[in-house]
């Protein structure tokens, strides 16, 4: 089996943890090769923690296109990468930006593109993506039939498990096409530090709708998130109403989560939300409508007033801890 190249996410000189997901899935597909692009001197920080995951090599490439520049230099240095070493794969976090560049990617090199898979396996015939489709109610296997496949997957799609490799640095110096500085990023806002995990990428999310009544009531449910070390999240009615701010809205016209744990509070369970949380791989509902679409879907469904639950179930959380 060849090498599966793996897109490294970091953010202020460490490893997220979904490049740790990926590494694990690429030891299935055949041998991880880790891309880290644009780190500076955490670099070989990153490069060591992707081979305590299984990267026998490391590709590093720097330059001041990867920070100043959008997307298309991460695709420039992936597609020279790629042909060199012909890999049997190639996986990118299924954020936004690594769907683009999944995308720009793919078409470069004339392979076919699997978005969103939750799972990856192998077989005699190359790798097989699994994906949750028509708001996760089915469940699908693909496979690329042309070129090198190139797979973004969800995070939280499988535990990271350590499995020790050489981690062998090589320095790449890419070229970058004239369509790399074509866009580029003129200023940064910081988003303010919340101290939660980042809401697509969290194991533990909770959330709010409709039923909190009002910005106030969100205190219950990230008291509960802060407990459990959760992220939170809310529906569209709340967010539309202005309740809760649009990053973290979960659904189809927002992010799509796939936590090991989401906690539904208030929420009904309308198509267009279960579209952004169906995948998660235990799900609990709060409702004081025993008939809310939402307990169709649970694995645990509590019956009551979200105001009652949160508060009892965060005390109890909490003298756990002590």
């Amino acid at each position: 089996m060849g090498e599966v190249l793996v897109l490294i996410d970091h953010q202020d000189g460490r490893i997220r943890q979904p490049a740790l997901e990926l590494l694990t899935l690429a030891r299935r597909l055949g041998t991880p090769a880790a891309v880290v692009l644009g780190a500076g001197d955490a670099a070989p920080a990153i490069a060591a923690a992707a081979g305590e995951h299984g990267a026998a090599t490391v590709y590093v490439a720097d330059a001041p296109e990867f920070a100043g520049c959008l997307v298309v230099p991460e695709a420039d240095a992936l597609t020279q990468i790629a042909r060199a070493c012909t890999p049997t794969a190639v996986l990118i976090t299924s954020s936004g930006q690594g769907k683009e560049i999944a995308a720009r990617l793919a078409l470069r090199l004339d392979s076919g593109l699997i978005t969103d898979a939750v799972d990856l396996k192998r077989d005699d015939r190359g790798p097989v993506a699994v994906q949750e489709v028509f708001a996760a109610s089915f469940t699908v296997t693909s496979r690329v039939t042309q070129g090198v496949p190139v797979i973004t997957v969800k995070p939280n799609a499988v535990a990271a498990v350590p499995e020790p490799a050489v981690g062998r640095i090589e320095i790449v110096t890419v070229e970058f096409s004239p369509a790399a500085t074509g866009t580029r990023v003129v200023a940064r806002t910081p988003r303010a530090a919340s101290g939660r995990p980042e809401l697509t990428e969290a194991a533990l999310v909770v959330s709010g709708g409709r039923g909190v009544g009002g910005p106030d009531g969100f205190k219950v449910v990230e008291e509960l998130a802060d407990a459990l070390g959760a992220a939170v999240g809310a529906s569209r009615a709340a967010v539309d109403a202005g309740w809760y701010p649009h990053a973290q809205q979960i659904g189809q016209t927002g992010k799509q989560v796939c936590p090991q744990l989401y906690l539904a509070a208030g929420i009904s369970g309308a198509i267009q939300h279960r579209a952004g949380m169906q995948t998660s791989k235990v799900i609990v509902g709060v409702n004081t409508d025993p008939d809310a679409p939402i307990f169709d879907l649970v694995d645990y469904g509590v019956v009551g007033d979200l105001f009652d639950v949160l508060p009892g179930l965060t005390e109890e959380i909490v003298l756990r801890k002590v």
